[in-house]
């Protein structure tokens, strides 16, 4: 794996609509540039992709846990963009099969699908990452996302991997579904 960029974005929210945040909410995303192997040409077996997702988990959800601790991590998500000599099939080989499991060894635990997104741009494109609760997708509190990017990234034949974890859901939420509390598992249920 050709890693050409790592970076971490942290946010911390204090005060939302005028009211203090107690704690303040944390976001942390770790993204990382890395070399796309297949530019340029269709190839059938994607497995180099694919383990290099599980390296790519580990190191992008080392970097997050230097701003948070694992305990601390209530949702998380997943994004890749893709330079244009790329496909979408390269993102999916990336941050489908493996990524996930390596995401989960490193913070121990997360029964819930990761959420993800992916898409094709070039240098400066930015995408949001869709973060939901760890223990159960269904959490409406937890339906949140944070946008990242990097301003000369990626170039045609790279791809942007981006990880992002937050210590809760979204400022003082409201809407009515499936609270943090009453949910065990992946199905969301008790």
């Amino acid at each position: 794996m050709e890693i050409r960029r790592l970076l971490t974005i942290e946010e911390e929210i204090r005060e939302e609509a005028g009211r203090q945040m107690s704690p303040p909410l944390r976001k942390v995303a770790a993204v990382a540039v890395i070399a796309n192997p297949f530019a340029g040409r269709f190839v059938d077996d994607l497995s180099e992709l694919i383990s290099i997702g599980e390296e790519l988990g580990i190191i992008l959800a080392d970097r997050i846990l230097k701003s948070v601790d694992p305990q601390d991590v209530e949702s998380f998500g997943k994004a890749c963009i893709v330079g244009e000599g790329g496909e979408i099939e390269h993102a999916a080989a990336l941050i489908h099969p493996t990524f996930g499991q390596s995401v989960r060894r490193v913070i121990g635990g997360g029964a819930a699908i990761i959420p993800s997104t992916k898409k094709m741009g070039g240098p400066g494109t930015r995408i949001d990452v869709p973060l939901h609760y760890k223990e159960a997708a269904t959490v409406s509190s937890h339906f949140d996302a944070m946008e990242v990017g990097a301003p000369d990234s990626p170039k045609s034949a790279e791809i942007l991997v981006a990880l992002a974890m937050a210590t809760g859901g979204r400022p003082h939420p409201r809407i009515p579904g499936l609270k943090k509390e009453d949910a065990a598992g992946e199905d969301g249920l008790r």
